[in-house]
């Protein structure tokens, strides 16, 4: 079994709390996605449970053994890095087949492992060029290729697509997750970027400053956040007041935008044009803004145009 689980994980530098407390079980074959700020405490706490680091306080184990001070060596840990962290004097089958030579597996079996790594991510063929000869995608493609090779009980990935173009890492976000589900291992992703965060997740880990601020599903993180913070983190968050006083969170997808008489009255401030959407910026009455997110269906309004909105109390998520 290859679950994980950290308990009161902390780890100190000083009086600064980069780990605060931190609770989390993933399970077997689950993607769980770190998700936060920069500074938030994503990558120390990889580098705990990659065996890198030391905590401070606190337990980890994986599948049910403590390996809170068992080494890197130990965890039989797969990692992938931003940086690739390819080896540039060695081949592509050379770079994937390092791991193995750490491991003492050589020969004929080395030699299949290896190259059915890099057919897994699409590679075959191309086990004679160097990093240098590679793309930015195929050279994460090898990374991934080589933290695969030798069936790692977990998966880390820290920031792996982070020095793509967008395109490109929309493209491999989508072999990543197919590549994850296919091998069935037990993976955890670090990364600022909530889209990529959603799409990919089974579950999402939202930090903030070292502290864990909501563990849930990429539609209830999203839909109904557990605090402010979450709410606007995780994309555009439209704060409205509540008949008890306290703030609910709307999304700008549950807005409505209707022409002035309809609803709420409200005027464009801004119309911004997303291909299959328009965002709007609205001003309600009383210095109230608001966005709406719609289809766009081949015109849009323009601002200083009088508009209303409206939306179902069901879409309003009280927040603290």
């Amino acid at each position: 079994m290859s679950d994980i689980r950290l308990e009161g994980v902390t780890k100190r530098y000083g009086t600064f709390a980069a780990a605060d407390s931190v609770d989390l079980s993933v399970t077997q074959g689950e993607f769980v996605t770190i998700l936060g700020p920069s500074g938030s405490g994503k990558t120390t706490l990889l580098s705990l449970i990659a065996g890198l680091n030391r905590p401070t306080s606190g337990r980890i184990s994986i599948g049910g053994r403590d390996v809170t001070e068992a080494t890197a060596q130990e965890r039989n840990i797969g990692l992938v890095f931003q940086s690739y962290a390819l080896f540039p004097h060695m081949t592509v089958l050379q770079n994937v087949l390092f791991p193995l030579g750490v491991r003492r597996i050589g020969g004929a079996e080395a030699g299949r492992l290896a190259r059915d790594a890099l057919k897994l991510v699409r590679l075959d063929g191309f086990e004679g060029r160097r990093p240098s000869q590679l793309s930015g995608g195929q050279q994460q493609r090898v990374a991934l290729a080589r933290a695969v090779v030798f069936k790692p009980d977990i998966l880390l990935l820290d920031e792996p697509l982070g020095a793509l173009d967008r395109k490109l890492r929309e493209e491999l976000q989508v072999e990543l997750k197919q590549l994850q589900r296919s091998l069935g291992v037990t993976t955890i992703l670090v990364t600022h970027d909530q889209e990529e965060a959603l799409s990919l997740s089974d579950r999402i880990m939202v930090l903030d400053k070292g502290r864990v601020q909501q563990v849930a599903a990429p539609t209830e993180a999203y839909l109904k956040p557990a605090n402010r913070f979450v709410a606007e983190f995780l994309g555009i968050a439209n704060f409205v007041g509540l008949p008890d006083g306290r703030q609910g969170v709307i999304r700008p997808e549950r807005v409505r935008l209707m022409a002035a008489g309809q609803g709420l009255p409200a005027r464009v401030v801004e119309a911004i044009y997303l291909g299959q959407m328009v965002r709007y910026h609205l001003a309600l009455e009383g210095n109230q803004s608001v966005v709406a997110a719609v289809p766009f269906l081949g015109a849009a309004h323009a601002p200083g145009e009088r508009v209303s909105v409206s939306w179902e109390s069901a879409d309003v998520w009280p927040v603290t």
